[in-house]
């Protein structure tokens, strides 16, 4: 079968096989082990498909054994990888109804290099030699939110000159440091990324659950693509969100075709819209909207955050219509900079942070009105970017791509650094009683909005960086903290919070949990690991994690959910995509329990 691109229509991206399915499917079997005929427990064990753009994963068991049904055919390479092993790569044909067996033999690292080479970024990451503890809180909190500090395209050595172009481009796309700030990451980064090995064994520990699993992967887009979040439409396909080229990828998994739309353009709209005075990524922002994160209503309409055009987009995935809603900027164009995450309430009224003005917004999807919720800004350095923020980025755009910004704002000039922002970030609505809970990336605040009167309670967190918060069925609110690797939960009955160390595979790494999602049907929080390229479960009632790594290195997710038949499902979008092992952003979804199973309550 012929891979084809149709812009506005499809790309093809199976392989022989179009469906999966338990009558047209080849199985390969196989013991993973050492030459020394030492089993490996939950090694990954991936299968790619012909064209090279699709990939299935099964984990071993206790002893080594794999099972992997697969409908991919023609020529195919299999692989076997485990930490503080060599991949191993076998090519052969596969028939649909094949049976097929391949034992893999991994062979045990000992040079130092390799074995440096193939640790994750947190290993990387927490050998810097961070000269105080407030400089690896500024760098974890303010150079490590868009991608991995660790992966090889980040970690090469550079000379001084160097880093500090890269760190001047960073913070022009938003990373809030001091100049003393800078020049001591420039220092760090130096030191640190030397091109030496780093010598640390990491220990991934083996859950049973994992070899009942099953991840697939479909690549979308190209080295430059910027697929930021991935929703589960009504239909069940896939919508892949390109932030940097104002384009959805739409998957339809039962086929693994890709049809690529182009999201439309209004008259007013300019290349990097209200941020076009900043200098974005070359390359991979491209477009003029920005689309951010989506929600759906009841009816499958989809409502789409435009970060840089300051629009809400309303896109109905059946008959392909779009409209556009343009946020008011207001009084000193202090409204609508960088609307965010956005959810959906009972009534189907959509709710969206807007990070650059410290504000919640609610549109009333029937009346097609906005509501628009100033929040408390704590202090009065917050106060100034609260109100002074907008005229900044309205006086730079007269400046295109200057990155004026950097002079203009106090964060440089009065020395306040990150903490002068509060960032209203992630949102969410409780199941119980439709209240309308949000947090401050920045501030380390969450807070609740009342819908009647539209005042704001505010409380502080234990730990810094919340992030992507989620609801579970029985309203508890989850918060990832980014900065400090940990699981907190909030009972908002209670107003208590508590709080669990996320496991890292090496003593001093740190983890940074950017987004979770709790299934609604078995209350399980799924968190993305992305300092150590795993995704983890964990389960509340055994207090637990499992542990799944991905079968690829450097992955960024940014948001998860799940799909009607026990997926789940994410993007890949490291910024730039090109430092992917594979090089191309990716769907990516695991199937936690067989035959779609998981969550069947749901």
């Amino acid at each position: 079968m012929n891979v084809t691109l149709r812009v506005l229509t499809t790309v093809a991206v199976a392989s022989c096989a179009a469906l999966v399915s338990q009558v047209e499917a080849a199985t390969l079997t196989g013991l993973v082990a050492t030459p020394e005929g030492q089993s490996v427990a939950g090694a990954l064990v991936t299968l790619w498909n012909e064209p090279r753009n699709r990939k299935e994963t099964v984990y071993t068991n206790a002893e080594g054994k794999y099972v992997l049904e697969t409908g991919f055919s023609g020529k195919v390479q299999l692989r076997g990888r485990a930490p503080m092993y060599r991949d191993f790569n076998v090519e052969f044909e596969v028939a649909v109804d094949d049976s097929q067996q391949h034992n893999l033999a991994l062979v045990k690292l000992t040079d130092p290099q390799e074995i440096s080479d193939s640790l994750t970024a947190s290993a990387h990451a927490a050998a810097l030699p961070f000269p105080d503890q407030k400089t690896r809180d500024t760098f974890i909190s303010q150079c490590s939110y868009c991608h991995q500090q660790g992966n090889s395209l980040t970690r090469r050595p550079r000379p001084d000159e160097e880093w500090t172009d890269v760190m001047w481009r960073m913070e022009g796309y938003g990373a809030y440091i001091t100049y003393g700030e800078h020049r001591r990451i420039m220092q760090l980064l130096g030191d640190g990324f030397n091109g030496k090995p780093v010598n640390v064994v990491q220990t991934a520990p083996y859950s049973p659950e994992m070899t009942r699993a099953r991840i697939e992967e479909w690549h979308a887009g190209d080295p430059l693509s910027f697929l930021h979040d991935t929703i589960v439409g009504h239909d069940g396909k896939l919508y892949g969100i390109d932030e940097g080229k104002d384009v959805i990828f739409i998957l339809d998994r039962r086929t693994s075709e890709i049809e690529v739309v182009k999201i439309p353009v209004e008259a007013d709209d300019q290349v990097g819209g209200r941020f076009r005075g900043v200098r974005l990524p070359i390359g991979v922002f491209t477009g003029m909207h920005g689309p951010h994160s989506a929600a759906l209503t009841r009816d499958g309409t989809m409502y789409i955050t435009g970060a840089l055009s300051g629009k809400l987009i309303r896109f109905n995935p059946e008959t392909r219509e779009w409209k556009f809603f343009t946020i008011p900027p207001g009084f000193l164009w202090r409204k609508g900079l960088y609307p965010h995450t956005i959810r959906t309430d009972h009534d189907d009224n959509v709710w969206f942070t807007v990070t650059m003005s410290n504000r919640v917004m609610m549109f009333d999807t029937k009346a097609e009105k906005f509501t628009d919720i100033g929040l408390p800004h704590d202090g009065f350095l917050r106060w100034m970017s609260d109100t002074l923020m907008g005229v900044v980025m309205k006086i730079i755009q007269w400046f295109p791509e200057q990155n004026l910004h950097l002079v203009l704002s106090h964060h440089k000039w009065l020395n306040g650094g990150h903490s002068t922002l509060n960032m209203p970030y992630g949102i969410d609505i409780n199941p119980l009683d439709n209240s309308v809970w949000y947090g401050k990336l920045l501030g380390n605040k969450i807070g609740v909005v009342n819908r009647r009167t539209l005042e704001v309670v505010e409380y502080s967190t234990p730990y810094t960086g919340p992030r992507r918060m989620r609801f579970g069925p029985d309203g508890i609110l989850w918060i990832p903290s980014f900065d400090e690797g940990k699981l907190m939960r909030f009972d908002p009955k209670t107003t208590k919070f508590e709080s669990i160390d996320l496991p890292v595979l090496s003593k001093g790494e740190y983890e940074m949990p950017y987004a979770l999602a709790v299934h609604q049907g078995t209350g399980d929080v799924w968190i993305a690991a992305n300092n150590t390229d795993r995704v983890l479960r964990y389960l509340p009632q055994e207090k637990r994690f499992i542990a799944y790594p991905m079968p690829n290195r450097v992955i960024w997710f940014r948001d998860i959910d799940f799909t009607r038949d026990g997926k789940v499902c994410m993007s890949n979008s490291n910024l730039p995509a090109y430092a992917h092992e594979d090089t191309v952003p990716a769907f990516i979804c695991i199937e936690p329990e067989p035959n779609g199973t998981y969550g069947a309550a749901l």
